[in-house]
């Protein structure tokens, strides 16, 4: 099967490279690559005209819209019969077309997604910053194995795939940015397409490079979640308020233990087993002290800012409709 791989870029030079250096070693081979340069001061034009002689690769630079709209960019300049786009900051294991063009082979599906990890190669922080959104002590774990929406399942962009039909009849992201991957899966759903985990094309994705700007990310991520209840209620489920729960615990914790109060022990307790656990857990996995450490960080950054974010936009939407 032909794919199209589109990749939306915007001042990351440096990252597109890596990527299209993993792209490089794909075992499976029918396949061009589109990078779509999305209005950056920094283009990428020679790095990615350096990868000719290796790839079937396009470049094309347009004004600024943000990712989704890049994507559909991609979209219409594309050439194969399933389109697989890749966020900037990924490496894709060299079995990762193989292994996709095999289970569609099988499955007949009309889109897929597949989960992220952390490559060995990645900094302690980028690892750390990766076992918070992938690990089952997190929400952020627990919702990027959730199937949401009634019981179905919802793949994000940075590792995704979708058939010229699905394009064809829905027109691709109608958002441009915040919850645009999620926005796009319900209406494939609803258009009646057949859309899966697979659960072996996984890509190991790089995310953000401190704790400031994952903090950011995540955030948007709690705001987002309200703006896609606005548009699709039933979206909305229990695990997304777990980490508003976590985050007014936090705080009530903080207060107690300032006031002397009796419930400060137990509040502290419970956070410490807590943080332990993610402690061992990472360390387990990551096979590094400083990883381990770091960890504990990122998950409470994953679970505070997802919730402020959360809390946010529904005082500002649910409350004050704005």
């Amino acid at each position: 099967m032909p794919f199209s791989i589109i990749i939306p870029l915007y001042n990351r030079p440096q990252e597109i490279k890596e990527l299209l250096e993993s792209l490089t070693q794909q075992t499976y081979t029918d396949f061009e690559v589109l990078v779509i340069e999305d209005g950056s001061a920094h283009k990428a034009e020679d790095i990615v005209k350096s990868f000719s002689s290796q790839l079937n690769i396009s470049y094309y630079y347009k004004t600024n819209e943000g990712q989704g709209f890049a994507r559909n960019f991609g979209f219409s300049k594309a050439k194969g019969d399933f389109f697989i786009f890749f966020d900037s900051d990924c490496l894709i294991p060299s079995n990762y077309l193989e292994i996709v063009n095999h289970y569609l082979q099988q499955h007949q599906l009309d889109a897929y997604g597949g989960p992220d990890a952390a490559h060995p190669s990645f900094s302690p922080m980028q690892k750390a910053l990766s076992y918070a959104m992938t690990s089952s002590l997190t929400t952020g774990g627990i919702r990027s194995k959730a199937k949401n929406a009634g019981g179905k399942y919802h793949p994000r962009s940075y590792n995704m795939g979708i058939s010229r039909k699905v394009w064809e009849q829905t027109g691709g992201f109608h958002l441009t940015n915040m919850g645009e991957d999620m926005d796009l899966s319900r209406r494939i759903h609803q258009a009646g397409f057949k859309i899966e985990l697979i659960a072996d094309a996984k890509v190991y994705h790089k995310r953000r490079t401190s704790f400031y700007q994952f903090w950011k990310q995540v955030h948007s991520f709690g705001r987002t979640r309200i703006q896609l209840y606005k548009r699709y209620p039933d979206t909305l489920k229990t695990v997304h308020f777990l980490p508003v729960v976590f985050t007014l615990g936090l705080a009530f914790t903080v207060i107690f233990n300032l006031l002397a109060l009796p419930f400060a022990k137990v509040c502290n307790l419970f956070l410490l087993i807590y943080l332990l656990s993610i402690f061992f857990d990472s360390l387990y996995i990551n096979k590094s002290l400083k990883v381990a450490f770091l960890s504990i960080f990122a998950s409470l950054i994953q679970l505070v800012a997802y919730g402020m974010g959360f809390m946010q936009e529904f005082v500002r939407k649910i409350i004050f409709n704005k």
